[in-house]
């Protein structure tokens, strides 16, 4: 059996590692290495793919939250609702740019912001909400994009995660996850279901205007070279990387459907057990599996760390994403963290484990790995 990975990055370069040479060779030759012709074509071919106006390149998925929320000219102070169970630089940005972190609570079976936690925290001085679409789930935006209306919110989608995903409207409308809110953003990051072989992000938007506000904070607040009219940072996607982005956009879709077929097996396998629960698959949206993330639905203390060392004992990987969630790191205690109440927060922090998934898996990797899983928890 070959090693099992948590990405088996290499193996898909080995898959198409003649488009991807010729595409970084084809750069080098060229040697425009920033805002080369490769970076209008990936922007070009995302938006196709996202059906959305505007794809604005940046340096990473970080920068494009951090973008996204100065093109809104949100002030110090002003609420930025999201969920605490989520990477940390989702709100991270949020303090960095002064403005208010208001953590709300997720939902107990797909890790998604909760839609009456949401409603409840809304104030005169929210400005916008953050909704993050975790481990490959879109969250509920026909219900947040109602919300936002209602109130008049800039919605700024986090699709570092589900990018290629899709949410089904009630009215029978498909639309791409990061192309329904006021903004969407991503991530390059390698091990991203779309990754670059470093770093890059991307922000998404249908606003004419505010792709032009988004373009020019990217590029040092220029719209004509030397002459500034915002205050802007210097966030490129450079040539490489979009050359390399290219060829993986291609292969989205099929990537996304093998993630599928790991996570079927997956499924199968630990299907009505009394303690392990698979990821719920909402109806209302199409799961793109960045990770296959399980809860053991047991109080047993030191059960997932003991399942954890169990299993790199037998060399399969995984992870806990996350183990400490936002409103109880240290970095926010100043906005009043720990005075936050999220009992399902902090319950699925102590209980998720994420297993290998990417398309490179084979069936007798998933059979080693659940096997290995159920032995040990029977």
């Amino acid at each position: 059996m070959r090693a099992i990975q948590m990405v088996d990055l290499k193996s898909e370069y080995q898959r198409l590692k003649t488009e991807i040479d010729t595409a970084v060779i084809d750069v080098i030759e060229s040697a425009a290495f920033i805002n080369g012709k490769p970076v209008q074509e990936f922007s070009n071919a995302l938006a196709a793919y996202l059906n959305v106006k505007h794809v604005i390149p940046c340096a990473n998925g970080t920068d494009a939250l951090q973008i996204a929320m100065m093109a809104l000219n949100l002030q110090p102070g002003d609420e930025v609702i999201t969920p605490s169970f989520t990477y940390i630089a989702t709100t991270e940005v949020v303090a960095l740019l002064r403005l208010k972190p208001v953590f709300v609570e997720v939902d107990k079976r797909n890790f998604n912001i909760d839609i009456d936690s949401l409603r409840k925290a809304i104030t005169p001085k929210t400005k916008a909400i953050v909704p993050v679409h975790l481990y490959g789930q879109s969250c509920d935006m026909e219900a947040i994009m109602q919300i936002a209306n209602e109130h008049n919110l800039f919605v700024i989608e986090d699709n570092a995660q589900s990018i290629g995903g899709d949410f089904y409207f009630k009215d029978g409308a498909v639309k791409k996850t990061g192309a329904i809110g006021t903004i969407g953003t991503t991530s390059f990051y390698p091990a991203k279901n779309l990754g670059a072989y470093g770093d890059g992000g991307a922000i998404f938007t249908n606003d004419d205007a505010l792709a032009q506000q988004l373009t020019m904070i990217a590029n040092h607040g220029q719209s004509k070279r030397y002459y500034h009219e915002v205050v802007g940072c210097n966030s490129r996607l450079d040539t490489i990387q979009a050359a390399i982005l290219n060829i993986r956009l291609k292969y989205l879709d099929a990537n996304i459907n093998a993630r599928t077929k790991a996570a079927d097996n997956y499924d199968a396998a630990f299907n009505d057990h009394a303690i392990i629960k698979s990821p719920f698959r909402a109806k209302n949206n199409k799961h793109v599996f960045h990770q296959y993330t399980l809860i053991l639905d047991s109080d047993k203390a030191g059960l997932r760390e003991e399942l954890s060392t169990h299993l790199s004992g037998k060399k399969i990987p995984n992870m806990i994403y996350y183990p400490v969630p936002g409103h109880r790191q240290k970095m926010f205690e100043s906005f009043g963290g720990l005075q936050y109440d999220l009992p399902v927060t902090d319950w699925l922090t102590e209980r998720v484990i994420s297993l290998p998934i990417h398309p490179e898996l084979d069936e007798e990797q998933l059979n080693y790995i659940t096997t290995s899983i159920l032995e040990f928890l029977q």
